[in-house]
């Protein structure tokens, strides 16, 4: 049977008042959850809020009984927070625009079940090998994708940080869902942009790697980006799987 380790820690950044980040870790029954928040008013910190509180609330005290339960239940909170922030902003329209990007990580015995909206990220790092399991729903990687611009382009692109899909911004959700098999000494990352727009992945892999506690390792993925400009809030998870 696999057991979790994790850890997790979030960041204002050099640049940012406050921070419209949140984060979920309960490894215990297997949940993790990032949230990264947009909009005016402050109101990005309430969405994000709003989404790891209805994570929390639909996961309850226990794991789920089946894969098949915790990829409904996933489906579910990203659906009733959509909701939740839909109806925030109706009572209160000084914060029309808030949203969130979000991404919400389910263990279920030997398989992972991954909810995905925006530009926050989730990256896997198996046997030495980083991969980003998610695709971002930005402008520049649509361009990416026609062929309009290289990778490398979109990392300085000055128009990177425009997103295409969110939670409570847009009136219909579109959701990526994906699932796939977990391994003894898998090393799972979700993070907000802010550690990305900084770091380069060769930088992600290198700290995930090292032979450093969990906890550290959040430590040194956060000051590497403040280090490189901390101009967003920053926020990394971090779970490892055991035998």
């Amino acid at each position: 049977m696999l057991t979790y380790l994790a850890a997790g820690a979030s960041d204002v950044g050099l640049k940012r008042a406050n921070n419209e980040d949140a984060y979920l870790v309960r490894p215990e029954i297997g949940l993790l959850a990032v949230a990264d928040g947009m909009g005016g008013a402050a109101a990005g910190e309430v969405a994000s809020a709003i989404f790891v509180q209805t994570a929390g609330e639909l996961f309850g005290p226990a794991a789920p009984a089946s894969a098949d339960g915790a990829y409904a239940l996933v489906q579910e909170v990203f659906r009733l927070a959509h909701e939740r922030m839909i109806a925030h902003v109706a009572e209160h329209p000084g914060h029309h625009g808030m949203g969130c990007t979000a991404e919400l990580l389910v263990f279920s015995g030997d398989c992972y079940i991954l909810g995905h909206v925006g530009d926050s990220r989730t990256y896997l790092l198996r046997e030495g090998e980083l991969r980003q399991i998610t695709k971002d729903h930005s402008l520049v990687q649509q361009q990416v994708d026609q062929g309009l611009i290289s990778a490398a382009e979109a990392k300085h692109h000055p128009m990177k940080n425009v997103v295409l899909r969110a939670l409570g911004a847009d009136i219909e959700l579109s959701l990526d869902l994906s699932r796939g098999r977990i391994f003894p000494g898998d090393l799972f990352l979700l993070c907000s942009d802010g550690l990305t727009d900084m770091l380069e992945d060769a930088a992600i892999r290198e700290a995930l790697a090292s032979r450093r506690s969990l906890a550290d390792k959040v430590e040194s993925l956060i000051e590497g980006a403040k280090s490189a400009g901390g101009r967003d809030n920053v926020t990394a998870v971090l779970c490892q799987a055991g035998g």
